[in-house]
């Protein structure tokens, strides 16, 4: 058998689980999920002649799935450990293997099963990263990077990372600490946008000081706060209060109209939108900023239905692809800091 296990949010598993299904339809390879309600992870299985490493690699690619906060190639799944020497028999498997990797993470899911788990963790990632080493397990120069997940205590998926591919961070989620002087804490959210659905390269050439932005829904000022900080100057648009301290920073304009009416009077570097709005709207109002070059890049919310969350996602996305034609750069994930909802990212290419 040949499997990927996919971490998500806790609720999103069937989401999670058609995602990954249409994903590998796409190149092609077919399975089947196995997936519990609120476990906090999904499992894709394959049959090993239909698909060999390589194709496993295709499909573990965290940054193309929106409900996968991480997706990794599974190569052994141990179960009934002993809980008095996990170490023995994961070492013996390593040793058969016979790959070296940069380092060893110890996962659990993000459930509150698993977070119980985490001093064991804490724990036992010391304990096999110092085997491992002794076994000359350990390269820094290794270019994948070693996933021991635990569902629970005694049961294990030992999974490699590509480290150009995977997530960088521990359950892939990135652990932001909430800055005292943001007035809210949805700040955080599009903080993890700009790590998560940017890269390096793309954060320096696009999040320039001095650039423009227009903040759709901005009061009290958590997503303007983002912007700020990274010196751009921002046109918040929100019939409702700013936060005072932010307005003294100087390159707040805070203009009381309708996000959803109020057009800049030329083009802008950034749109950012957080409305509590129907998702469908949301995303037709992005395709037109876009479509018609208003913004240069966007970065916004999209809040889900309770029903048909998978459809809904993908409905609005092809919205606003279709409103970019063939130079469509759109991005999107469901972010450790969003709840029903997910964020994106757009930029005509």
């Amino acid at each position: 058998m040949s499997r990927i296990v996919l971490y998500c949010r806790s609720g999103f598993e069937g989401e999670c689980a058609q995602e990954i299904s249409a994903h590998a339809a796409g190149f092609g390879i077919f399975g089947h999920v196995r997936a519990l309600a609120d476990s906090g992870f999904v499992e894709y299985v394959t049959t090993s002649n239909q698909t060999d490493e390589q194709g496993l690699a295709r499909l573990a690619q965290p940054r193309a799935l929106i409900f996968a906060r991480q997706a990794l190639p599974c190569f052994a799944l141990m179960d009934q450990l002993p809980v008095h020497d996990r170490i023995t028999p994961i070492l013996g498997v390593l040793r058969e293997r016979r790959a070296r990797y940069s380092e060893v993470l110890i996962e659990a899911p993000d459930t509150n099963d698993g977070k119980a788990l985490a001093p064991f963790c804490r724990s036992f990632g010391s304990a096999l990263a110092g085997a491992m080493k002794k076994a000359r397990l350990i390269d820094p120069a290794a270019a994948r990077r070693l996933h021991a997940f635990f569902p629970q205590g005694d049961k294990v998926y030992l999974c490699s990372g590509d480290l150009a591919h995977s997530s960088p961070w521990p359950q892939g989620i990135p652990r932001l600490k909430f800055p005292r002087e943001a007035p809210s804490r949805s700040t955080l959210k599009l903080d993890e946008a700009f790590l998560v659905l940017l890269d390096e390269g793309e954060r320096e050439r696009w999040l320039k000081p001095g650039m423009n932005a227009v903040d759709l829904g901005a009061a009290p000022g958590g997503w303007t706060w983002q912007l700020v900080r990274r010196s751009l100057r921002v046109a918040a648009i929100d019939n409702g209060p700013m936060d005072v301290a932010l307005m003294d920073s100087g390159l707040v304009t805070h203009i009381r109209a309708d996000g959803f009416r109020w057009r800049p009077p030329r083009p802008v570097d950034w749109l950012v939108c957080d409305m509590v709005e129907q998702p469908r709207r949301v995303a037709a109002l992005i395709a037109q900023w876009l479509g018609e070059g208003l913004c240069r890049h966007a970065i916004f919310n999209l809040k889900l239905p309770m029903k048909k969350r998978y459809d809904e996602t993908h409905l609005c996305l092809d919205l606003i692809r279709d409103a970019l034609g063939t130079r469509a750069d759109v991005r999107a994930k469901q972010l450790y800091h969003d709840r029903e909802e997910i964020t994106a990212f757009a930029r005509r290419a």
